[in-house]
Order: structure tokens, then sequence, then C-alpha cells
């Protein structure tokens, strides 16, 4: 479990990234903090494995507080996965995966037998381990970076827009292999997005943020959708304009299900269970 307690962060040239910030992070599950660009989510992300430092307040985890941690062995303890992947370009795909466990001593056999156990985990061929990130496609990358990040086999995993620089079908097909993934090891992952569909599909619970990290609303996706805390969070989510409403279209091939711009959804099949 993560907790933050009264977190603020000033940088020297004044401005306030974060003001006052309260949040459990709960134990094996998904939070999402998604908000506008300068609203302070990476910033808070960054405050859990130290790479940022607040300037009040406390971070926890599992009751212990990290400003008593050495910052790198804490680093090394927590699993980080970036936009654009971050990958070393002279270290092939094993290598890269294998980084924080050679570091920390692992045996260089060991430590490639786990790389290409995680290859299988991400959905990568194993015959892509001796290449170099150059010869990946950006999808292949990200995956590389989710297995790096698994490496340690961390209890916690930041996330720090990930998908963001892919293209919208290899974004969906990760976001499949993230859920599928945590299904099977259940992390607890803190992640960033500034994509509020991406939030509330990966998304156990969502902090939506305004400038400051000022909490807006946190709660499940369907507790935000039902009941938009603010007249901000219903424009945000888009409820304000009924893009989140749902009707039912008849077509010359059965019923489906559209949203408010009219967007297919879903099907419905004979016992009315949606698709």
């Amino acid at each position: 479990m993560i907790e933050f307690r009264g977190i603020t962060k000033r940088f020297p040239d004044g401005t306030e990234a974060v003001r006052s910030f309260d949040l459990v992070v709960p134990a094996h599950t998904t939070t999402v903090f998604v908000g506008s660009s300068g609203c302070g989510k990476t910033t808070l992300l960054r405050m859990i494995n130290r790479m940022v430092e607040p300037t009040d307040g406390t971070i926890l985890i599992d009751g212990d507080d990290i400003a008593g941690r050495d910052p790198v062995k804490l680093r090394r303890s927590i699993g980080y996965v970036m936009q654009n992947s971050g990958l070393l370009p002279h270290f092939t795909v094993a290598e890269n995966i294998a980084t924080v466990p050679v570091l920390e001593g692992a045996n260089r056999k060991k430590a490639r037998a786990q790389a290409l156990e995680l290859m299988d985990t991400v959905g990568l061929d194993r015959g892509m381990a001796d290449r170099y990130p150059s010869q990946l496609s950006g999808g292949q990358q990200q995956r590389v970076g989710v297995a790096r990040g698994l490496a340690a086999d961390p209890n916690i995993l930041l996330m720090d827009e990930p998908f963001g620089a892919v293209d919208p079908i290899v974004r969906a097909e990760l976001q499949e292999e993230l859920l599928r993934i945590q299904r099977e090891v259940a992390k607890t992952i803190v992640f960033v997005t500034h994509d509020i569909d991406e939030a509330f599909l990966l998304g156990d619970q969502v902090v939506i943020l305004e400038k400051g990290a000022q909490v807006a609303q946190r709660g499940t996706p369907d507790e935000i959708i039902e009941d938009p805390a603010t007249d901000f969070v219903a424009s945000f989510i888009g409820a304000d304009k009924g893009k989140r409403a749902l009707r039912l279209k008849q077509t010359p091939h059965g019923t489906v299900v559209v949203d408010g711009e009219g967007r297919t959804q879903g099907a419905l099949i004979e016992d009315g269970a949606r698709t």
C-alpha cells in the first residue's frame, strides 16, 4: 500500500506543482492519475520512487516513510515504465530487460533466462531477444519497457503515460496486455495518463486531478461516470455533452449500442447481453 500524507511540491522557481495531496493507493490494484498537462500527476508519480522529493509531507509504503530509504535501492525495488520506453540503445532486448537484476548482482545467465520468460509474459517473441531497440516497432519497444519494469519482481509498478506515443491500434493492444498481466501478477500499479477513456479502462481507482494536483474526484470508473462530483469532472469525462450516454440502435444486422456521438460501442446478442 502507498499512502500520500499532506504532500506539497514547490519548485525553485516558485511553482507549486502539488498542494496538500492526500491519497491511499490500495495494494495489488491499479490507481490511475488523470488530468490535463501540468496538473501535477507525473510529479506525484515520481515522488513515489524519490526521483522528485516533496517539499512537505510524507509518503509511506506499507507504513514505512520512504524518506528514510536509500533512493537508489528504492528505485531498483520499484518498476518504472515511461513514455517512449526509455530503452538503452546499445543494449539488446534481453539485456535491457535484465538491467536491474544484473545491477543487483544477479548471474547474467540466470538474468537472461528470466528476461526470456518476461518476453513471454508481455507477448514478445523470444526470437527478438538479441535485437536492438532500433530494430523494433514502437509497440514492441513499449512491451520491452513493461518487461524491464517487471524484471526485479517489484511489488509496485509506476507507469508514466507508457502508451501515449504509439498509434491507437497498438495502444489498445498494450492496454489489453496490461490488464491481462495485472490479472496474473497483481502488482500495485500507479498509472499516469491524460486520456480519461484509458483511465476508466485500466483503473480500479481513478483520481481526476486539477491544477496543483487538487483532487476533483476519486473513485471507481462506475462511481465517477454515474455521479460526477463537479461541473469540471462532468466536462472532463464528457458527461455534460452526453458523450457517456448510451442508446440502442437498430441496424440491418441486429441491435447495437451507440454512445452520445453515435459511435458503436458494442452489439446485443439474443439474451440481451452486451458483447
